[in-house]
């Protein structure tokens, strides 16, 4: 690889496919490197990471890094349960290399879903997510090898959370997204809204949340009495059924609200350790750097705002519980029941003991849950650090935000190398 914006080692990339119909693609130094031992895993719950850059940042630093795909078949739609047997199949190919001591899993956006509920049954067995307070209880039995270490890279809260704030309350019937309600429609400058950036009323944040939680609980009830009626032989199909919600598609065009209003979500609670471009490090409330994302709603369109799934997809890997009192505001979340669902990353968590890197950047969306999923890891040894104007891909949101990859991944060599010894005489 080259750079023009610095020297950077040439590296090694090998194609390789792993168990379960899993691709990936292993980043290594050309030379032996006393970094090499640890192993980098870098995963999502759905999209295509093979070229993500966290593996050649790493590699160019000596490490392993191996990026794969979770399983994927064309017309088949995996659970989350489905997916983790893919990580079992990577972390056991990392196993086997006889240059790989320690393995860490690296979880960035939607991958923090499938990398922390992969690393909490691997700790601590099935049973984990197999309790009366699941939606679903976790269908597998097989004991996961387990990883040494966690990097959650700008994590989101978990899948189903995602899903939770992509809900259209407005949404008049579960059969159409053409019929809404005006009380609860965003894109009502009645309402506040503003494509410059809304600011929308405190009456009709509240309001708005607390339909969005009804529509939420709502959904999850009737897939459950859909799914009842299919384990008891009465559903329109013996195995699944398709569950289509309007006004439901994940992505940050979709989320509902606060990105239309950048006050919300916006700082977080307590003072964080802030990466500055120049090199400086601060501790300091750290804030967002985003502005409004989305002028217009997708929810009356089929295929930009309707969700497609099947039940069982939908209860295991993308519901979660909310409280009537569920919200958030300008520096945190309430209300949603995180131990119902192992599609909540923050939940997950709790049950992680291994060391814990949780990073967040300030020009992405999602930037906030890394101080939730921090707050809420049980390791005894977990570090948190912002970088500044880093976008959700890692990119810089400006150009005097400089090499914000480079602030990241040189901040993790970092961390990595303090926790897991490297011997320099290797």
């Amino acid at each position: 690889m080259y750079d023009k914006a610095r020297e950077v080692k040439i590296i090694k990339t090998t194609f390789i496919e792993l168990a379960r119909r899993t691709p990936g693609v292993l980043y290594e130094p050309t030379e032996k490197h006393p970094k090499q031992r640890i192993a980098i895993l870098v995963m999502h719950s759905d999209e295509d990471y093979l070229a993500f850059p966290t593996g050649p940042e790493m590699a160019e630093r000596g490490y392993t890094a191996l990026c794969a795909n979770v399983m994927s078949k064309e017309g088949m739609m995996f659970s989350l349960a489905d997916k983790m047997k893919s990580v079992a199949a990577a972390v056991k190919y990392l196993r086997s290399l006889p240059s790989v001591e320690k393995i860490v899993l690296m979880g960035h956006s939607g991958g923090g879903t499938l990398m922390s509920a992969y690393q909490a049954i691997a700790e601590n067995g099935p049973a984990v997510f197999q309790g009366n307070e699941m939606i679903l209880p976790y269908p597998g039995n097989e004991r996961l090898p387990p990883a040494d270490g966690m990097l959650l890279l700008d994590a989101n809260w978990g899948n189903a959370v995602m899903q939770l704030f992509s809900l259209d309350p407005a949404v008049e019937s579960e059969n159409s997204g053409m019929m809404i309600h005006a009380w609860l429609d965003l894109f009502d400058p009645a309402n506040g809204f503003r494509p410059a950036g809304s600011v929308y009323p405190p009456e009709f944040i509240r309001r708005f949340q607390t339909s969005q939680s009804e529509r939420n609980n709502g959904l999850i009830d009737d897939a459950l009495n859909r799914y009842r009626l299919i384990q008891h032989g009465q559903g329109n199909y013996s195995d699944d059924e398709p569950l289509i919600i309007p006004g439901a598609a994940q992505g940050f065009t979709n989320n509902k609200l606060y990105a239309q209003d950048p006050r919300l979500m916006s700082h977080t609670r307590k003072p964080h350790l802030l990466l500055h471009p120049d090199g400086t490090r601060t501790t300091e409330m750290v804030r967002s750097l985003r502005g409004p994302e989305n002028p217009e709603s997708f929810t009356h369109s089929f295929w930009a705002g309707a969700r497609f799934l099947s039940v069982k997809t939908y209860l295991n890997s993308y519901a979660i519980r909310t409280a009537k009192e569920y919200g958030y505001d300008e520096d945190h979340v309430w209300g949603i029941d995180w131990d119902s669902s192992y599609s909540s990353t923050p939940g997950n968590m709790v049950h992680v003991k291994v060391p814990t890197l949780v990073m967040g950047m300030t020009a992405g969306w999602e930037f906030l849950a890394s101080e939730t999923i921090f707050q809420m890891a049980g390791s005894e040894d977990k570090s948190i650090a912002f970088v500044e104007g880093a976008t959700h891909r890692f990119s810089p949101a400006k150009d005097q935000f400089g090499d914000t990859g480079k602030t990241l991944h040189d901040y993790v060599d970092e961390w990595l190398a303090v926790r897991y010894v490297i011997e320099e005489n290797y």
